[in-house]
């Protein structure tokens, strides 16, 4: 995976949990991730990418795409399953629908 995918992962993941609102402790998650993400920019500072611009490119995401890189990133930081499972529930009512 090349920096900007990575990155556009993290940010995807982010909004998607931000759109978690039936989670009530997601201003915690949300913190922890975006401490995991300034890391990672630092870490990458050498890169050439945009940051800024990729992270509002990827706000006009669908929802879906959103919520689907979210399951990915809340095991690298090891968050509540809880948040996993509310997350693939309204998944799945998505697809129902």
């Amino acid at each position: 995976m090349t920096v900007e995918e990575e990155f556009r992962l993290l940010v995807s993941g982010y909004y998607g949990i931000y759109e978690m609102d039936e989670y009530e402790l997601k201003v915690y998650i949300l913190k922890q991730l975006e401490n995991y993400i300034k890391e990672f920019i630092s870490e990458n500072s050498n890169s050439s990418i945009s940051y800024h611009e990729i992270a509002q490119e990827l706000e006009k995401l669908p929802i879906k795409t959103k919520l689907q890189d979210s399951l990915l990133i809340l095991n690298r930081i090891q968050a509540p399953l809880e948040l996993s499972l509310l997350i693939r529930k309204r998944l799945n009512e998505m697809k129902k629908s």
